[in-house]
């Protein structure tokens, strides 16, 4: 790479606000983390419930929203919620693109977490669930503090790997004209500035990079941490 072509990329950084970009995108990845593992923790009560409709509500709405593309429901939310529906969700007008891309980035990942406390949830002996019944506890105060506590533990590897595909499938918000958000101001860089797009992609790529792998590493560690011996 010549010294001509380095400046031109760093260039860019004064006439593009990168950080910023990557700002939006942590928040996103943040408000929608929060919020379907909310919704994920209720799904999955519902999918080990003893009621039936419950457990067929819970098992519909995984099986649904995990075979949707992530991109079609963004547009959902806001050509159908927004466009047709008039569902506001803030009176500023980027703002309300914003919370309709969390609110597509939630519903489609609870469907995940789900799934993933499903999996700690596999990990607690049964025993521990017949001592429960053993003392009385029927099966909503069971779960609560017995047998969720320790899903976690045991699935704080899967909801890791959750959190990263969340992280980089936030740049999806672009579909839903979030447009200061990393791949947006990619696409905008790369449309103005073509002579260095592979210093672009690498500039993205990176930032990524950055923001992913101490999310693996530290959820790998509290994962160890974590581990109940058998």
């Amino acid at each position: 790479m010549d010294d001509s072509y380095l400046d031109r990329l760093l260039s860019l950084f004064s006439e593009y606000d990168v950080p910023a970009a990557f700002w939006v995108n942590i928040q996103l990845t943040f408000y929608a983390a929060i919020l379907s593992l909310v919704l994920g923790t209720v799904l999955a009560m519902m999918r080990i419930s003893p009621v039936p409709s419950l457990r067929w509500a819970g098992s519909t709405y995984v099986t649904l929203l995990r075979n949707t593309p992530l991109t079609i429901i963004i547009l959902f939310c806001v050509l159908a919620l927004w466009g047709q529906l008039g569902i506001v969700l803030s009176t500023d007008f980027q703002r309300n693109f914003f919370l309709l891309a969390v609110l597509g980035l939630t519903v489609y990942h609870a469907a995940f977490v789900c799934e993933a406390l499903r999996s700690g949830v596999n990990t607690v002996p049964v025993g521990q669930a017949e001592a429960a019944r053993a003392i009385g506890l029927s099966f909503w105060p069971a779960a609560r503090l017995i047998i969720l506590p320790q899903a976690f533990r045991g699935a704080v590897a899967p909801l890791g790997n959750v959190l990263i595909a969340l992280t980089k499938n936030s740049t999806v918000a672009a579909a839903g004209s979030v447009a200061t958000e990393a791949s947006s101001v990619m696409k905008t860089m790369i449309e103005f500035r073509p002579d260095v797009v592979v210093g672009i992609f690498f500039i993205f790529a990176m930032g990524f990079v950055v923001i992913v792998v101490p999310i693996g590493l530290a959820t790998t560690a509290l994962s160890r941490r974590l581990a109940v011996a058998r």
